[in-house]
C-alpha cells in the first residue's frame, strides 16, 4: 500500500485549500471551534452546504449522475481531511450521508429524481428514525406499524432520539409492515413527510441543555406506498445497507488531530497543563495516528472495491472511544471553568431551553473552557448512536469466530 500522494493528489489538495481560503468565513471557523455536538446547528450546516453545493461539491460519495463528484477514494478522503483541519462546519448526515446512499443502491427512477436533488441543495433536511422506547440495540424488535390502505400506508407509533426532527422536512423510517417468522422479516423502510397530519414533536434535551433529539409520534399518518425504498417487508436489507455507511462513513483523526493542537495552545497559554496531562496527551497522539493509518487502510480498501464491512465497526468503536477519552482531558484542562454553564459562549448543536444569557455576552473563562463540559457530556453519546459498541464488538467477535473455522 503506498501512502505518498501523487502530485495530481496534492494538486487537488491545493484546489481545496483554496476554495476553503476564499469560501469559510472567520465566524463559520469561529462557531464550529465551538461545537458541543458532533451536529452543527441547522442554519449554519446548510450555509456551509449551499458554497459546496454551488461548487458541485455538497456529495463526495455520490456519483457524478446524481450530482456527485464522481471523485476517487483518496479525493474523497482528502476532502475529509481537509475541511476537518480548516474548522469546516459539519454537515448534516441524515440526507446527503445517510438516506442519500441507499436511495442511490435501493431507489426507483422517480424516487432518485425528486429526492436526490432536494438533498443536494438543502430544500429537504432528513432526520433518522429508528429508534424506539423499547427497541435501540434490538432494533429488529421495533413495533411502528403501517398498515396498507390503497395506495397509502397508515403509519402509528413512536421514535425517539430523532436528531434535528424538530427541523426536518422528512423522516426515513424503519416501520413494521407484517409478523413473520423473524423479527427481520416484516420490516419496511419508509420515506415520510414531517410536516403530515398525525406527525408530532416533543424535545428531548440533553444533558448540555441542548435541544437536538426528539420523540417523534405518528397518528394514522399516511404515506404513500410510493415512498417504500426497496420491498415492502424487505426494510432489513436495507437498513444494513443504510447502517455500513452510518458506522464507517466517518473519518476521526483528522478533527482529532485539531482538537488536540487546541488543547495543547490552551494548556500553553493558560499554564493548566501537568506532566500527568502531558504524559496521557501524548499517548492519546499516538493512538490518532495509528487511527489515521488505520484510516488509510481502510480508504485503500475501499479504493479497489471492497465493501466497509466488519472495518466499519473496528473504526466506529476506535474512533468514538478516543474522542471521549480526549472529552476527559479537554474537561480536566479546563478545570474549575468548566463548571459553569455558559451556552451563549459556545455554539450548541440546537437551541438551549430556558437559558438566559447575560446581557452584556460575557461569562468567566474562555470559550474553550465553557464548552469543555457540554463535549463532554454530548460526546457520551459516541458509543451509543449507529449501534452501539458493544453491539460492533460483538460484530467483530463473531467475524473473527467465522474466520477461525
Amino acid at each position: 500500500m503506498n501512502l505518498d500522494w501523487t502530485p495530481a493528489d496534492l494538486a487537488f489538495r491545493d484546489e481545496l485549500r483554496a476554495f476553503i481560503a476564499a469560501e469559510l468565513t472567520p465566524e463559520m471557523r469561529a462557531a464550529t471551534a465551538k461545537m458541543t455536538s458532533v451536529y452543527a446547528p441547522v442554519e449554519l450546516s446548510l450555509a456551509w452546504q449551499a458554497k459546496l453545493h454551488a461548487r458541485g461539491w455538497a456529495a463526495p460519495a455520490w456519483p457524478q449522475e446524481y450530482g456527485g463528484t464522481g471523485w476517487s477514494q483518496v479525493q474523497r478522503y482528502i476532502f475529509a481531511r481537509e475541511m476537518a483541519e480548516a474548522g469546516a462546519p459539519p454537515l448534516s448526515p441524515m440526507g446527503i450521508g445517510m438516506c442519500g446512499p441507499v436511495l442511490i443502491g435501493h431507489g426507483t427512477p422517480e424516487q432518485k429524481a425528486y429526492w436526490l436533488p432536494r438533498m443536494l441543495n438543502g430544500d429537504d433536511l432528513w432526520c433518522q428514525g429508528y429508534s424506539e422506547t423499547e427497541s435501540g440495540s434490538d432494533l429488529a424488535s421495533l413495533r411502528m406499524k403501517a398498515e396498507r390502505d390503497g395506495d397509502h400506508f397508515l403509519c402509528t407509533g413512536h421514535k425517539l432520539w430523532t436528531t434535528h426532527g424538530h427541523k426536518a422536512k422528512m423522516i426515513f423510517c424503519l416501520v413494521r409492515t407484517a409478523q413473520l417468522d423473524k423479527p427481520q422479516k416484516g420490516i419496511t423502510f419508509l420515506l415520510i413527510d414531517m410536516t403530515a397530519p398525525g406527525v408530532s414533536v416533543r424535545p428531548i434535551l440533553s444533558l448540555s441543555g441542548e435541544h437536538v433529539q426528539n420523540h417523534i409520534t405518528f397518528d394514522e399518518v399516511r404515506v404513500p406506498v410510493a415512498n417504500v425504498v426497496g420491498a415492502v417487508d424487505d426494510g432489513w436489507t436495507v437498513a444494513k445497507y443504510l447502517m455500513e455507511f452510518e458506522r464507517g462513513g466517518s473519518v476521526y483523526s483528522p478533527s482529532m488531530r485539531t482538537r488536540v493542537a487546541r488543547l495543547q495552545r490552551f494548556l500553553t497559554e493558560d499554564g493548566a497543563g501537568s506532566s500527568g496531562m502531558t504524559r496521557r496527551l501524548s499517548l492519546i497522539m499516538a493512538d490518532i495516528e495509528a487511527l489515521d493509518a488505520f484510516e488509510l487502510q481502510f480508504m485503500s480498501s475501499l479504493s479497489i472495491g471492497g465493501a466497509p464491512g466488519v472495518k466499519a465497526s473496528m473504526l466506529k468503536v476506535i474512533g468514538t472511544e478516543l474522542s471521549q477519552r480526549l472529552t476527559e482531558l479537554e474537561l480536566e484542562g479546563a478545570g474549575t471553568y468548566a463548571a459553569a454553564w455558559q451556552p451563549h459562549l459556545t455554539t450548541p448543536g440546537g437551541a438551549v431551553p430556558g437559558f438566559d444569557p447575560p446581557g452584556d455576552n460575557s461569562g468567566v473563562g474562555t470559550s474553550y473552557s465553557a464548552k469543555a463540559m457540554p463535549k463532554y457530556l454530548n460526546d457520551r453519546a459516541g458509543s451509543i448512536y449507529a449501534g452501539t459498541n458493544e453491539i460492533q464488538r460483538g460484530i467483530l467477535w463473531q467475524s473473527m469466530e467465522r474466520g477461525a473455522r
